[in-house]
């Protein structure tokens, strides 16, 4: 199956706040919950966010991981780390995700995380890998069905509600043949999407951690809903399927995915088709030069991923 080369660089697509960025007090709060003085701090390039994010060594030799973002000069990035620490705090410990060890709210929200020896997957994708992240999230369905106590979530059905409007706009701003066919897919997504499962949302290459040993771990638990226990493996998928990976024999295979409705995935699939194509029409954003890049090549990915599926070519 042919990749779709991607635009953007992996792994070097956030333009983040460096250690020496942070207030002498912050850094004083952060040397102080780690113990020991920090020698070294190593910026995570991943992500499309601007906020602090650094694995820290300190003096010690004891390694930390840590975010932090200002209540007053990214206010949309600090609520977003509270809303972490909160379902972080509620999360089992089962849950394959680095713990949160620690947070801080105030001027600045600062969380301070478990370091796990790790790296994010590598691209092109490797079945390996894959399989490992897809066995991790049967895990987490496992683990997370029903809803802990403590994590208040919204149905994804209220939660993407707007979503399938966003359609409206793709069809005049895109030439897509059979455009109104998906958006009329998009807009029944409810009928497929509904469960009693926590579903993160966002589970891609730059927010998994693979272990020496082979493990997967999920990170940035921002903004999980209640859904299918399917939903967060079909997600996973859009990388690979850029890729090249045949996912549609991975959908046959996977435990959450082979007994999906194939109307049902298709359903999903549009929804996130329109959100992406959308999405990269917007401005974009000074902290984050690649976020419309990578919003565009998971529009086209899903886009011909869906097309193929529906027999549109």
């Amino acid at each position: 199956m042919p990749a779709i080369p991607t635009p953007f660089p992996h792994g070097r697509t956030a333009r983040r706040l460096e250690w020496p960025h942070l207030p002498p007090v912050v850094r004083g709060l952060i040397e102080e919950r780690c113990g020991s003085a920090v020698v070294t701090a190593e910026s995570q390039g991943g992500g499309f966010t601007p906020g602090f994010a650094s694995v820290l060594t300190c003096a010690d030799g004891s390694r930390h991981f840590v975010k932090a973002a200002s209540t007053a000069a990214q206010r949309m990035f600090a609520q977003s780390y509270r809303i972490e620490a909160q379902k972080l705090t509620a999360l089992p410990e089962t849950v394959p995700a680095p713990r949160l060890l620690w947070s801080q709210d105030g001027d600045w929200v600062v969380l301070g995380l478990e370091y796990v020896e790790s790296s994010a997957p590598k691209r092109p994708w490797r079945r390996a890998e894959l399989d490992a992240c897809l066995d991790a999230l049967e895990t987490v369905a496992e683990q997370l069905t029903p809803v802990p106590d403590g994590l208040s979530l919204d149905p994804i059905e209220e939660e993407l509600a707007a979503w399938p409007a966003l359609w409206d706009e793709v069809r005049l701003t895109h030439d897509l043949p059979r455009a109104e066919e998906a958006a009329a897919l998009a807009a029944s997504f409810a009928e497929a999407a509904g469960g009693e499962t926590v579903v993160h949302t966002d589970i891609r290459d730059d927010n998994v951690l693979v272990t020496a040993d082979g493990r997967a771990l999920f990170c940035d638990w921002n903004w999980p809903v209640v859904g299918a226990d399917w939903l967060d493996s079909l997600i996973l998928l859009i990388g690979p399927r850029g890729d090249g990976v045949d996912v549609d024999a991975v959908l046959a295979e996977r435990r959450l995915l082979r007994d999906v409705p194939p109307d049902d995935v298709d359903r999903v699939l549009a929804l996130l088709c329109g959100y992406f194509l959308k999405s990269a029409g917007d401005p974009v954003p000074p902290t984050s030069p690649h976020l419309r890049q990578a919003q565009h090549w998971q529009g086209e990915v899903v886009w011909d991923w869906l097309s193929e599926r529906r027999g549109w070519r």
